[in-house]
């Protein structure tokens, strides 16, 4: 049963919005950084810290079991929330870029000379970096698509871009810059036509709108649980069947073994072959707990409530002399990157912060996109769950008075 939507009861459950910062009331508008927890996840933790914890699987003592049975119910709240088929495919990470850099690490074994992995230029470091380890040390070829004037992927060049070398197309299933959706389910009918895999960056989508894997069809997908409400140092890497049965294991050691002996090893199934070592144990229950406390709420009424904050600021900054705004794809997600003329973007946020308002202000790890831009950096407001209108009017008003000092 879904929980109606009523934001002044949500923010009631976010112990850090009662703060204040310089004075003033916090105004969070960072979330695509990294969002706040709510109580649902801080006392998951906690409580299972003083109550039931242990190392899991390998125990037989009481606490270990019902260590291990909170654990893998994380593993079945990230199965549900993401539609995979079942928990197998579902691989707890350190994160997103633990979760692209073990999907690289397992295509290295097999990647020759010329190979071609296809990227966006719109894409987080997170999702580049890696694909740079293979070009560096395998001889892999980065093929890099453009966008339109709008941050629109240009889907004609990814058609002419993806070809009989490509072996991976490696794309933001939502910009965490520009706010751009990309149409992710074309781009794996695209990739899979010329038998290539498929990656999506899932870390805002995973926040801002619903993700079906099955439906995407997509090979790999990858999210953070700290964009999520949940804990830092936890992600989720989903992988089909077939690529996961491709894929030679990331890290070695104890739990995604089955036999080790002087001469020989043999490897566990997945998930677990892929999951070296003991794994953030509190940091799944919490992931958990924040996929539980997300999905009380319809996903309708969050996307709605969301989209209604970014216009309201998208019309207020509209009105303020010299703002460029960067992106503006129809669809876009919840977030406002823009760029000041005669205001660098960390004068901007270091003047909002006097006013308790934390926007992000930098080139957000995107640096090629910054350079398709041709800005060395932007300001950027993201909104989440418990953002309200009064924030976005506060943010507005704040801002003007940035450029009254700056400009």
């Amino acid at each position: 049963m879904t929980r109606p939507f009523d934001v002044s009861e949500i923010r009631k459950e976010f112990p850090i919005l009662s703060r204040q910062v310089n004075g003033r009331p916090l105004v969070y508008l960072d979330n695509a950084a990294s969002a706040q927890k709510p109580n649902a996840v801080i006392d998951a933790i906690a409580n299972q810290s003083r109550t039931a914890y242990a190392n899991v699987h390998r125990g037989i003592h009481t606490l270990s079991n019902e260590t291990t049975e909170a654990y893998e119910a994380g593993r079945e709240a990230a199965r549900g929330f993401l539609n995979a088929p079942d928990t197998h495919g579902i691989i707890f990470t350190k994160g997103a870029t633990e979760g692209i850099n073990l999907v690289a690490s397992a295509l290295a074994g097999t990647i020759q000379p010329g190979d071609e992995i296809v990227l966006s230029v719109m894409e987080h470091h997170s999702n580049i970096v890696p694909w740079h380890f293979l070009r560096e040390r395998h001889g892999a070829v980065l093929r890099w698509v453009g966008l339109h004037e709008d941050g629109s992927l240009d889907m004609d060049a990814l058609r002419g871009a993806v070809g009989p070398k490509t072996r991976m197309v490696a794309i933001s299933h939502m910009s965490n810059v520009l706010g751009t959706v990309n149409d992710v389910a074309e781009v794996g009918r695209i990739a899979h036509a010329a038998g290539a895999r498929v990656l999506l960056d899932g870390c805002q989508s995973a926040v801002h709108m619903g993700v079906d894997v099955q439906a995407l069809d997509c090979d790999w997908f990858v999210f953070s649980g700290h964009k999520l409400y949940g804990p830092t140092g936890i992600g989720i890497l989903y992988g089909k069947a077939d690529a996961l049965a491709e894929a030679r294991p990331y890290q070695g050691g104890g739990e995604m073994i089955e036999t080790v002996s002087m001469d020989r090893i043999t490897y566990n199934e997945a998930p677990h072959k892929f999951e070296a070592g003991t794994p953030p144990i509190l940091e799944a229950i919490g992931l958990g707990a924040a996929i539980g406390w997300y999905r009380q709420f319809d996903q309708a009424d969050v996307e709605a409530h969301e989209h209604a904050l970014y216009q309201r600021a998208l019309e207020g900054l509209r009105g303020i002399n010299g703002l460029r705004i960067h992106g503006e794809a129809p669809g876009k997600g919840a977030v406002l990157a823009f760029s000041l003329e005669g205001a660098h973007p960390h004068d901007l946020a270091q003047i909002l912060d006097r006013y308790g308002v934390a926007i992000r202000a930098g080139h957000h790890c995107a640096q090629p996109l910054m350079t398709h831009l041709g800005v060395s950096a932007t300001a950027r407001a993201s909104f989440g769950i418990y953002n309200t209108e009064a924030e976005v009017d506060v943010f507005i008003e704040a801002l003007e008075k940035a450029r009254g000092m700056l400009v």
